[in-house]
């Protein structure tokens, strides 16, 4: 893997610049097609898809991160960067997200496997899954569930900026230096809230921060209690040593959502395999040079190996 020569090294520039900088997914020239997926009897879930040229090679199905969707600029251009070297591209949409409010009875979380497995086994492709933010979170979660059973669905795993750990992650967010992105995630997931025309505003109103809301709405809708055991039982971390598929984790040292002391110590694993960088904030790694997507390269690289 070629190393990560960083375009800034100021974390916050890295994870601003990577959510506006310009992006290819390839559209032009691979056409979307959107399909709802039932997973569940009242449950619905979209994926929007492109197929390469061709045969595909496999099949690289992305998992978004908090308040995201298809057309986060991460999943596209990790899109294109899959279809040009022949591989089908899915872009997965977590519950309720990518205007499917009104399909699903509840809202995701970040350790809701079913809906992803569900999709995975109506896919006619062996697939390698990969997970941004809160979807790598989703992604190793699943791969630890299924142990040796996970072959079945799809063979590797990749994810990027992920919180193993989410409690740690809920406090780094509620931290200062990052009053801007916690108060963007909470308008988002309240304005998510008011479209599913399931709660009243006073239910939501009041509440400030990740924790908050987790605690609130996140954590009893699923049967979790609090927040506090939400995040205990979640939290993908506890599932690393039982994954058995070859499995990539990219991480920035100086990450602003998630403390790096969670990447420490980890369960060792054969199947596991870390590669962190000094730089590149959160899902940022904008690189130096002409090849200005990193982690594009990096996950795209790895993949092709894995699935040779």
């Amino acid at each position: 893997m070629r190393p990560f020569k960083p375009l800034f090294t100021s974390p916050h520039l890295q994870t601003i610049a990577s959510h506006y900088w310009r992006r290819d997914g390839g559209e032009r020239r691979f056409p979307l097609r959107e399909r709802r997926y039932r997973t569940e009897p009242d449950v619905e879930v979209l994926v929007t898809s492109q197929q390469p040229n061709g045969a595909p090679r496999g099949a690289v199905v992305m998992v978004h991160g908090l308040e995201g969707s298809g057309e986060a600029g991460y999943m596209r251009s990790l899109s294109g960067a899959a279809l040009r070297r022949g591989f089908a591209a899915h872009r997965f949409h977590l519950r309720t997200c990518g205007g499917t409010e009104n399909l699903c009875r509840t809202l995701y979380h970040a350790g809701l496997t079913s809906d992803l497995l569900a999709f995975l086994k109506q896919l006619d492709s062996p697939a390698v899954l990969v997970g941004f933010s809160l979807g790598g979170n989703v992604v190793l979660k699943l791969a630890g569930e299924l142990g040796d059973g996970a072959r079945r669905w799809f063979q590797a795993v990749c994810a990027a900026s992920a919180p193993l750990d989410l409690a740690a992650c809920a406090q780094r967010i509620h931290e200062p230096d990052n009053w801007l992105y916690e108060r963007r995630f909470v308008r988002r997931m309240r304005a998510r809230l008011r479209a599913t025309g399931r709660y009243r505003p006073d239910e939501y109103q009041s509440l400030r921060s990740v924790f908050d809301l987790d605690d609130r709405i996140t954590a009893p809708s699923f049967g979790f209690g609090n927040a506090a055991n939400y995040y205990r039982t979640q939290s993908s971390r506890q599932f690393l040593e039982k994954i058995r598929v070859p499995t990539l984790l990219v991480q920035a040292k100086d990450d602003t959502f998630i403390p790096f002391r969670v990447f420490e110590a980890l369960p060792q694993n054969p199947y596991v395999k870390l590669v962190v960088t000094e730089h590149g904030g959160h899902l940022g790694f904008i690189a130096r040079g002409p090849s200005r997507f990193w982690l594009d390269d990096t996950l795209m690289e790895w993949i092709a190996s894995v699935v040779q």
